[in-house]
């Protein structure tokens, strides 16, 4: 069933299209690397909650909009590897990140199913 890579960041909202371009540079590195798929979605109806959030949980400023990301691989194997292949890649290095990376939440995720 594969494996999946997410990420949650919050990102200036005037950065978008910087953020754009370094998000496509980087869904070339994974796809060369091995992953199956891509996805990079920007905030659009991103609720303040109660008790918790996504705002909170990445620390996104009144002038930021959180992001909501994952990477498909074929399996944690192939993620490993992929993974490694593409921290080395000079186009991810080169890249001009327009957000604070301290505040990037990431994970890897077996799936239990898809639809």
């Amino acid at each position: 069933m594969g494996y999946v890579d997410g990420f949650m960041l919050a990102v200036p909202t005037a950065n978008k299209a910087a953020y754009l371009a370094v998000s496509q540079r980087a869904a070339e590195v994974f796809a060369d690397c091995g992953a199956t798929g891509y996805c990079e979605c920007w905030g659009d109806e991103v609720p303040k909650g109660k008790v918790t959030d996504m705002h909170r949980a990445v620390q996104c400023g009144e002038d930021e909009t959180v992001v909501f990301s994952w990477i498909t691989w074929p399996s944690k194997a192939a993620r490993d590897a992929g993974m490694a292949q593409a921290m080395k890649d000079p186009r991810l290095s080169e890249s001009d990140m327009p957000f604070d990376g301290k505040r990037v939440i990431f994970g890897g995720f077996e799936p239990l199913f898809t639809l």
